[in-house]
């Protein structure tokens, strides 16, 4: 009994005594464990997702001239995790990429089996993308995803992978007991309605029940743990990641890239570094844009003549052998981490954004100004020449930043505000459906029903059209329900489709039938995830695919009158949101009624008329398995295609430099005893290897320093920060000579001081052998 008495005071005594001592203890232990009133265990994890930043094309826009080349900023898979203590557990991955992949979430799995064995399944792990247009692409398993990025790109599936697995094990090891709050609010001046023709075709009873033509509400949900506090949030609202253009070839996480990047640095700079609570709880300036600075920075107040003398002194360091720690060391970020705290991680999720733009100006010819056609979206019947407007128009930068920043804002109103505490159980389902030839069975008036079905994946004309966000090319054009003679000739040289399914899609005419393609191997999916996750009163419907305005609110609605109609424990205070394209993807959902459109949406309805009507009945069965606490059927498994996937992207032979030039020098410099002010663009170039020799992972291509005590260089901003700018590109199309350029676009948060330029790459020999390098411009002054 020694061992109670010298930690708690109790000294050896009579046996009531030392029995006394027993329950004291147990008592104390007792109210340990249970001092906390919080239902759940939370958990949040981060981790670089940011692909190749060279010779791949981008995915979103299937543009085969959009090929990386640089990096605006990172991407990032972000984790949260939500356990009952002796209970179930989700999971919801939330992917800085244009959206998940089957392939992808089949190999997590995989890896995530052999680390915690049934602990994480395909059933209770949700990934979502958030629809940017300006990442990496070749990492989905069917052909039609792939063709445009020259096949599979192993390296953009295994950064993928890698990320989501590191993400999940993050939160898996943030396991602490906390509190869930949920806030809901809206956004006015971040969407619009990009196939407006198509909604006003919904009926008018249906539209006269909503006040706008999208969906302006974002609902956030508040992490706090028991002892450190607010520890991340993620929210769910609807508008494209499409910002960034299809031009664009700096990889980005788009609009909701941007606002996590905003939300999250705007924690650390006002409570872990500033450590004001005052800060945190919205007061005095919080709303600004923080600044990416380690605190140990100081202003800097002497003379400008003796700062320019002190900059003078210091000359574009030679390039010179680093390692791989090198990067991953200077990161801004790492200089701001506290060890001893959480990682403070907000998500800003995509919901129903099939019809929803951020082009907020609205579409205009761009080669007379005037507004586009309204029911075809073209200009002179070309389609090509009609653009949607960013209110940043003409700099899709400038759009970027203000979409990210409208939504970060009201996140961090609803994350100051939130109060709701989310309680009761967790639960989830999931299901695999075959989706090709789904039988759908439709209440019609008097208690009729008819069973109808859906069809195997076929695109439309219109899908060639594109839309106002990415125009597509040649004669295509929305709105077209009846094709035309030459691309149905060009379309049978693929495959020519039946008469049951030209018959089944009607009215879309068939571009192309790619759920009847398989050669070399499937070029469509057609079976599919359905999934709820149930935290308490909120209810996630991840969807793998991009349903409409108008559908997104059908789906939330038959899901929600099931959990009210069943006996659920649930009351009017559910919060239903929708995560898009989630676990893999399908294109798009339309209502049958903008189905006979035949817009982009229309046509990229993959499954037909019925595609919506086969949702809401599948996810009506989760919804009632849910209410009757029942399982249900796992369902016919997707295909694992890895093992058949071709790739015809060269692969970097080796990197050079001009005689007598060492990779790392400064190839173009800033000017002597340079003086740079706010706003201004501050350029360096230095000669440089391929970025898929290595994608600095946590690293960083590029880097502000600033000089602290005259002596120390300190990172300011990477090539995480929005105003940092890294390019890349080869000499000559086929030349092994390429360089790198830095662009800083001065903040007005930037200190007074002496900075440097610093770059980071690796280059690949003919032997095939990696080395990694780094240089430094010569100083210059920031005023």
């Amino acid at each position: 009994m020694e061992m109670f008495s010298g930690v708690y005071g109790c000294k050896q005594k009579p046996s009531a005594m030392i029995w006394l001592c027993v329950f004291l203890l147990l008592l104390l232990l007792s109210g340990r464990v249970t001092s906390s009133n919080s239902p759940y265990l939370i958990g949040l994890g981060s981790h670089d997702i940011t692909g190749p930043a060279a010779d791949v094309n981008m995915m979103g826009y299937a543009n085969m001239e959009q090929i990386a080349s640089g990096v605006h900023f990172r991407l990032r898979a972000r984790t949260f995790i939500v356990a009952e203590p002796e209970g179930d557990r989700v999971v919801f991955v939330n992917l800085d990429a244009c959206m998940a992949s089957q392939l992808v979430k089949i190999k997590v799995i995989e890896r995530l089996r052999v680390r915690y064995g049934n602990l994480y399944t395909e059933q209770n792990v949700a990934i979502s993308g958030i629809h940017s247009h300006a990442g990496s692409g070749g990492y989905l398993q069917y052909i039609v995803y792939i063709v445009t990025s020259l096949g599979f790109v192993r390296q953009s599936f295994d950064v993928l992978v890698d990320g989501i697995e590191k993400s999940i094990t993050m939160a898996h090891d943030n396991l602490r007991p906390g509190s869930i709050f949920v806030n809901e609010g809206e956004i006015l001046d971040a969407s619009i309605n990009r196939s407006p023709s198509a909604y006003l075709n919904n009926p008018v009873e249906e539209r006269s029940k909503y006040k706008y033509d999208v969906d302006k509400e974002m609902t956030l949900i508040k992490f706090v743990d028991d002892e450190w506090g607010p520890v991340g949030s993620f929210n769910w609202f609807a508008t494209h990641g499409t910002s960034m253009s299809r031009t664009n070839s700096l990889i980005s996480g788009d609009n909701k890239g941007a606002a996590a990047r905003f939300m999250e640095d705007w924690f650390e700079q006002n409570v872990f570094l500033n450590g004001s609570e005052s800060s945190y709880f919205g007061q005095s300036g919080s709303t600004r844009l923080p600044r990416r600075v380690s605190s140990i920075i100081p202003d800097l107040h002497e003379e400008r003549e003796k700062l320019i003398e002190l900059a003078a002194s210091f000359q574009p360091s030679q390039g010179k052998p680093a390692t791989r720690f090198s990067s991953v060391s200077r990161r801004v970020r790492s200089a701001l981490r506290h060890a001893d705290k959480p990682q403070f991680i907000s998500a800003f999720c995509q919901s129903n954004c099939g019809d929803v733009s951020p082009n907020v100006l609205g579409t205009f010819c761009i080669d007379s100004g005037l507004p586009c056609d309204f029911y075809h979206s073209t200009c002179n019947g070309k389609n090509e020449l009609c653009y949607g407007r960013g209110p940043g128009y003409p700099d899709e930068f400038e759009s970027t930043r203000i979409i990210g920043e409208r939504q970060y804002k009201k996140a961090m109103e609803l994350f100051n505000s939130a109060t709701e505490k989310l309680s009761g159980k967790i639960v989830y389902r999931h299901s695999f459906v075959d989706f090709s030839k789904l039988e759908v069975t439709l209440s019609k008036e008097g208690g009729v029903t008819e069973v109808l079905k859906t069809c195997p994946a076929a695109m439309g004309f219109a899908f060639a059209a594109g839309t106002t966000d990415g125009p597509g090319a040649f004669d295509f054009k929305q709105g077209d329900n009846k094709g035309n003679v030459f691309w149905s000739f060009v379309r049978n040289l693929l495959k020519t489709p039946n008469k049951e399914q030209i018959e089944c899609h009607l009215p879309k005419p068939i571009l192309l039938d790619t759920g009847e393609m398989k050669d070399p191997y499937d070029w469509a999916p057609s079976i599919l995830p359905v999934q709820i996750l149930r935290i308490g009163e909120l209810v996630i419907l991840s969807v793998p695919g991009e349903f409409t305005t108008m559908a997104g609110r059908r789906l939330r609605d038959a899901v929600k009158s099931v959990l009210y109609s069943g006996g659920s424990d649930l009351d009017s205070n559910v919060h239903i949101v929708i995560a898009g394209l989630a676990n893999t993807y399908s294109q798009y959902v339309t209502t049958f009624e903008e189905y006979q459109v035949q817009r982009y949406e229309g046509a990229s309805t993959l499954y037909g008329p019925h595609t919506l009507s086969a949702y809401i009945q599948e996810f009506e069965k989760l919804a009632m398995a849910i209410v009757r606490d029942e399982q249900v059927a796992p369902g016919p498994q997707p295909p694992d295609l890895l093992q058949r996937q071709i790739s015809l992207l060269p692969p970097v032979i080796l990197d050079i430099t001009p005689p007598g030039v060492n990779f790392g020098d400064i190839k173009t410099d800033v000017p002597p005893r340079a003086i740079f002010r706010k706003r201004d663009i501050v350029t360096v170039t230095f000669w440089s290897a391929s970025p898929r020799n290595d994608l600095m992972t946590e690293g960083t291509f590029a880097l502000v320093e600033i000089l602290h005590n005259q002596e120390r260089w300190v990172p300011a901003y990477d090539d995480d920060d929005f105003c940092l700018r890294f390019k890349w590109a080869r000499s000559s199309k086929l030349s092994p000579l390429s360089h790198a350029t830095i662009e800083w676009r001065v903040p007005e948060s930037a200190v007074l001081g002496v900075y440097r330029m610093t770059h980071f790459g690796a280059s690949k020999n003919i032997f095939g052998s990696i080395r990694h390098f780094t240089g430094s411009s010569s100083a210059f002054i920031v005023a």
